[in-house]
C-alpha cells in the first residue's frame, strides 16, 4: 500500500483576505471560460446568414465538436493538476482559449471556425477540475457549497458579457469584431492568474498534513462508479445541464429568428436575465444549500437542485411557445434565475465525497460527462431536430426542437432527489457508527 505524503511543502496557513483573492480571480476565469464559450449563442445567427450554414453544422460549433476535445482533454489534465502545480496549468489554459477565441474572428469558412473552436475547447479543459480542487482546499465542507456558487456566478457574468458586448458589436462591427474583443482580455486574466495567485496547500481546509500519492485514472472511475451518491449526481448534472446548455445557446438564436429582435436587444435582455438574475440564483441557492446542509442534514443541497429544476420546466414551456417576444423574455425570467443553481450543488457534493489526492480527477470525470452529453449533444440535438422539424413546421420547428428538452430537465431532477436519499441514508449510517477513542 502506498504510503502517505506530506501535502505540501508550504506552511498550512491561508488568511482570509488570500482565500477570498484567490476564489475572485478564479470566477474571473470561470467567467472569461463562459464569455468566450456562450458568445456563440448571441452571434449564432448571424455566422449562420455569413457562412450559410444549416442548423446542424451550427450545433456542431456549439456543442458537440467543442465539447468532444473540452472534456476529453480535461482529464489528463486533471490528472496532471492532482500531481502538479494547479495555478499554473489555469494560467495556461486561460491563455490559450483566449487567443483562440481571437483567432474566431478570422474564420472564412465552416470548417476554420470549426478548428478555432476546438481550439477554445482544447484551452478551457485545463481549467475547471483544478479550480473545484483548489477551492476545495481553501474551504471546508459546510461552506463549499457557497463557495461553489459563487465560481459558479462565472457562468452567468460570462454569459452576461458574452451577449451583451457580443450583441452590441456584432450590430456596430460585425461578428468577426466581436470575438477579438471577447478574446483578448483573457490574456490579461491568464498573467494576473500566474503571478498573483498562491497554490494552495492541499488538504488544507481539513487541515491535513499528510496525504497517499494519487490514485490511477481507472481507481478514481472505480470509486466513483460504486459509490451511489456520486453516480446519482453526475446523472442529475449531466440531464440539467443538457437542456441548461441548449436554452442559453438556441434561445438567443430562437428570439432573433422567430420574434425577429436584433442581436444587441437580444443580448441585453439575456444578460440582465441570465447574467444578473442568474447569478443572483445561483449564489442565494448555494446560501440555502449550506443554510439547509447545517441544519436538516447534507442530503439538502441535491433535494434544492431538485426542487429548482422542476419549478422551471412550465416556465420554460410557456417561453418556447410564446406568441410574442415580451411574453417569451418574462416566462423566461424563472429558469434564468434558476437555471444554474444545480452547479453549486452538485460541485460541492462531488468534492465532499471524494478524498483528496483524487479530488481534480473527479471533478473532471464528472465535467467530461456532463459536457459530453450536456454541452455537446444538448445544444447539437436541438440543431438536428430544428433542422428536422424544418419541412413540416417552417421557422417553429425551433419551438419543438427547444420543447424535447423538457423531459431531460425533468429526469434530472430524478436523480437529484435520489442522490439526496443516498446522502440521507450515509448521514444515518454515519451517525450510527461509534466514535472510536485512541
Amino acid at each position: 500500500m502506498a504510503e502517505p505524503s506530506p501535502v505540501s511543502n508550504s506552511p498550512l496557513v491561508v488568511t482570509d483576505g488570500e482565500r477570498n483573492y484567490t476564489l475572485f480571480v478564479l470566477v474571473l476565469v470561470f467567467t472569461s471560460s463562459h464569455v468566450d464559450r456562450q458568445i456563440m449563442g448571441i452571434l449564432g445567427q448571424p455566422i449562420k446568414e455569413a457562412l450559410a450554414i444549416s442548423d446542424t453544422q451550427l450545433g456542431l460549433l456549439t456543442g458537440i465538436m467543442f465539447a468532444v476535445f473540452y472534456a476529453t482533454l480535461g482529464m489528463p489534465m486533471a490528472m496532471w493538476a492532482d500531481r502538479r502545480n494547479r495555478r499554473n496549468l489555469i494560467a495556461f489554459s486561460v491563455f490559450v482559449w483566449s487567443f483562440m477565441t481571437a483567432l474566431c474572428g478570422a474564420a472564412n469558412t465552416f470548417s476554420q471556425l470549426l478548428l478555432a473552436r476546438i481550439g477554445v475547447g482544447v484551452g478551457e479543459a485545463g481549467s475547471n477540475p483544478p479550480s473545484h480542487s483548489m477551492i476545495a482546499d481553501l474551504y471546508p465542507p459546510h461552506k463549499r457549497a457557497t463557495a461553489m456558487a459563487i465560481f459558479g456566478t462565472g457562468v452567468n457574468w460570462g454569459i452576461l458579457l458574452g451577449f451583451l458586448i457580443g450583441g452590441w458589436i456584432n450590430e456596430w462591427y460585425g461578428w468577426r469584431v466581436a470575438f477579438v474583443v471577447v478574446g483578448l482580455p483573457g490574456l490579461l486574466i491568464a498573467a494576473l492568474v500566474r503571478f498573483t495567485v498562491k497554490e494552495p496547500a492541499r488538504g488544507y481546509s481539513e487541515q491535513l498534513t499528510e496525504r497517499l500519492p494519487p490514485p490511477p485514472f481507472w481507481s478514481v472511475v472505480k470509486f466513483m462508479a460504486a459509490n451511489p451518491i456520486l453516480r446519482n449526481i453526475v446523472a442529475a448534472g449531466t440531464l440539467v445541464a443538457f437542456a441548461g446548455y441548449a436554452s442559453v445557446i438556441w434561445i438567443p438564436i430562437y428570439l432573433v429568428r422567430i420574434h425577429g429582435m436584433g442581436t444587441g436587444e437580444t443580448g441585453t435582455y439575456l444578460a440582465l436575465l441570465i447574467g444578473i438574475g442568474g447569478a443572483i440564483g445561483i449564489y442565494i441557492g448555494g446560501r440555502i444549500s449550506d443554510h439547509l446542509a447545517a441544519t436538516r442534514g447534507l442530503h439538502w443541497p441535491a433535494w434544492v437542485a431538485a426542487i429548482v429544476s422542476v419549478i422551471s420546466i412550465p416556465f420554460l414551456y410557456v417561453a418556447f411557445f410564446a406568441e410574442t417576444s415580451n411574453a417569451a423574455l418574462l416566462a423566461y425570467v424563472i429558469p434564468a434565475a434558476l437555471g444554474t443553481v444545480y452547479i453549486a450543488s452538485g460541485f460541492s457534493i462531488i468534492q465532499n465525497q471524494t478524498p483528496v489526492e483524487m479530488r481534480s480527477v473527479a471533478a473532471a470525470i464528472n465535467l467530461f460527462i456532463l459536457n459530453i452529453v450536456g454541452l455537446g449533444i444538448g445544444p447539437f440535438s436541438v440543431g438536428f431536430f430544428s433542422d428536422f422539424f424544418e419541412p413540416t413546421y417552417g421557422v417553429d420547428s425551433l419551438r419543438y426542437a427547444l420543447l424535447s428538452t423538457l423531459s431531460v430537465v425533468a429526469l434530472g431532477s430524478w436523480y437529484y432527489f435520489r442522490a439526496g436519499i443516498h446522502l440521507r441514508r450515509f448521514e444515518n449510517i454515519s451517525m450510527k457508527v461509534p466514535v472510536q477513542n485512541n
